[in-house]
């Protein structure tokens, strides 16, 4: 047998081939029940539509450019994840960039991809604001985990859950807590910091906040910064991301001291090595489904020319686990 083309379809069903065509690329433009019969016939003759032939009829590739700052850092991976999900419910498909691989070539990688693709989604990124506009330029695009004047955006807003954190050492007991902020460029870093200086204005008179950073987000910042946590006597922790918390308690380790025995300490993302460790990372859970699903809506709603740049937040939890624990 032959295989099914839009025009066999179109004998078959005494239709025009054009109608075919936009059943598949442009369904809101056939009658339901005429695109109804389409569709069915067409499953019955194991046709699906040439993604290439058709990108060419509509301007449309079917393809998400997804920029991320370093695939390396174990928050990425989920979410990259979730947005894959989220465009195959659509029928796109993901089209990754590791940022880290150009380093300071991080516009020109932008540039390029955003020819092959139908939009953008950038996670992360610590470009200046205009020189992030420059390389988006006129491609639709969506920023996930960063917010620009003009441009979508989907962030985690962790600074309830960060607060409650706080709270959550001092009522063990902690008096002294160590912030280790993330990196200075780093949009997320900088509201995570915000959030406990805001809390620190109101916290008890006795306690104190000290912060040390800001650090890149590895492993091994949270292992140099262990001097300088020991120095600060500081027994309460709070770090950047869980990457930099796992370092922490290599460092303390390797000068034979436990958590939570010896410290307590919270991270944040909830990224799986959180739920591996021993003991269990407390953390700041992000809801990376949630990231991922709402990024890719939004990209849909700002290809389709929606009337205004949106920005969605979502929330981060507090997940309590075994890596705190009462002042001895």
């Amino acid at each position: 047998m032959k295989a099914a083309t839009i025009y066999s379809l179109a004998a078959e069903l005494g239709i025009s081939g054009s109608t075919v065509s936009r059943a598949f690329s442009r369904p809101d433009l056939v009658k339901d029940d005429v695109r109804e019969r389409i569709l069915a016939t067409a499953a019955a003759r194991g046709y699906a539509p040439n993604r290439v032939a058709r990108g060419l009829a509509t301007g449309r590739t079917g393809l998400i450019g997804l920029v991320v700052v370093d695939i390396t850092n174990p928050f990425f991976p989920p979410l990259v994840r979730s947005i894959e999900h989220a465009a195959a419910g659509i029928e796109a498909s993901v089209l990754l960039v590791d940022a880290a691989v150009g380093g300071p070539a991080e516009p020109g990688l932008v540039q390029r991809l955003s020819s092959q693709v139908d939009g953008l989604i950038v996670a992360s990124s610590r470009l200046p604001t205009a020189d992030l506009k420059a390389a988006i330029g006129a491609t639709p695009a969506v920023l996930v985990n960063r917010a620009a004047t003009g441009l979508a955006s989907v962030v985690c807003d962790n600074s309830d859950a960060l607060r409650s954190a706080a709270d959550h050492l001092v009522e063990l007991g902690h008096r002294r807590l160590v912030l280790l902020r993330g990196p200075a460029a780093s949009w997320a870093a900088q509201r995570r910091t915000a959030a406990i200086r805001t809390w620190a204005k109101s916290a008890p008179s006795d306690v104190q906040v000290i912060e040390l950073g800001p650090f890149e987000a590895v492993f091994e910042s949270g292992r140099d910064a262990v001097p300088d946590i020991l120095e600060s006597g500081a027994t309460g922790i709070l770090a950047f991301d869980d990457f930099m918390a796992c370092g922490v308690i290599a460092g303390l380790a390797e000068r034979g001291m436990a958590v939570p025995a010896d410290r307590s300490i919270v991270g944040c993302d909830d990224v799986l090595l959180a739920r591996t460790l021993t003991p269990p990372l407390t953390t700041v859970t992000a809801p990376f489904e949630d990231l991922g699903r709402h990024a890719v809506e939004l990209l849909g709603e700002v290809i389709a020319g929606g009337p205004r740049p949106a920005n969605v937040k979502v929330a981060g939890s507090l997940t309590l686990r075994g890596t705190t624990a009462p002042l001895r």
